[in-house]
């Protein structure tokens, strides 16, 4: 399991005097890009293959509050990846200074090339370092149909 340690803000409070959504949004995304780093995936490495990750979804599920000032942990764990790479499915909880699960989310995304705007399979250079993630205990090797198992579909404005 990957930790990333935070302290909570003023500017990561709303106005219930506790966490904001949005923050758990940012501290989630943070504790991604420092595993992303640590994992060899840092941002310039990935710009020299012109690709970047993106979020298909994110579910939240908030279990207790925390507090401006308190110190909270954000775990991350692979849930799932796809044998091209492309697709990846991701866990986060958080944690207070007493160990409590505060919140859960899963999130699943996949890689898009920046030049073309579509998603593609990893670089054989990034597919090895892939093997290394913390997994979760229920990982699975993701497919196309894993993306769409919410039924989700756009609807157009008429």
């Amino acid at each position: 399991m990957y930790l990333k340690d935070f302290e909570i803000r003023w500017s990561d409070v709303d106005a219930n005097r506790h966490l904001a959504n949005s923050a758990y949004v940012n501290f989630m995304s943070h504790t991604r890009v420092a595993f992303f780093e640590d994992h060899n995936f840092s941002l310039s490495n990935l710009a020299k293959f012109q690709i970047s990750p993106v979020i298909f979804y994110e579910h939240i599920y908030y279990f207790k509050e925390a507090f401006l000032g308190t110190p909270i942990k954000v775990s991350l764990e692979v849930k799932g990846l796809s044998e091209d790479g492309m697709f990846f499915e991701i866990e986060h909880n958080l944690y207070n200074h007493k160990g409590e699960n505060l919140a859960n989310c899963e999130l699943m995304g996949a890689w898009i090339n920046l030049k073309t705007r579509e998603l593609t399979a990893l670089p054989t250079e990034f597919l090895s370092e892939m093997g290394t993630f913390p997994k979760s205990a229920d990982f699975k090797t993701l497919t196309k149909e894993d993306t769409r198992k919410f039924g989700k579909k756009p609807v157009k404005l008429s």
